[in-house]
């Protein structure tokens, strides 16, 4: 590449749908994956409600995931930067309507 003639980054002009500039509201995303593919559902749970429907699915490529999550970090970044830190109370392992059985625990 010729130095004198540096490589102009492309400019995408993107639509956003009326529909779609409303949003969905998603708390839980559920995300599955194989050696092609990164599928994400997104989906709401809401208290004594014991069924969830999924509102929106994303499937791209693991490379594509992978730029994702770094683009969320750096945003996340600079959300606390300016704002404070997150609070990220939710426990590590947190079950919905099913949770591991104890060691010793048996089921009837």
């Amino acid at each position: 590449m010729n130095q004198n003639n540096p490589v102009q980054p492309q400019q995408i002009n993107i639509e956003l749908g009326e529909k779609e500039a409303e949003g969905i509201y998603s708390n839980l995303a559920i995300i599955t994956h194989s050696p092609a593919e990164f599928v994400i559902d997104f989906t709401r749970i809401v208290p004594g409600v014991p069924k969830a429907r999924v509102h929106a699915r994303i499937i791209t490529t693991p490379q594509h995931a992978k730029m994702l999550m770094r683009a969320l970090k750096e945003n996340i970044e600079k959300f606390e930067a300016r704002f404070g830190e997150i609070p990220s109370d939710a426990p590590q392992e947190q079950h919905f309507g099913f949770a591991p059985l104890a060691k010793n625990e048996k089921v009837n």
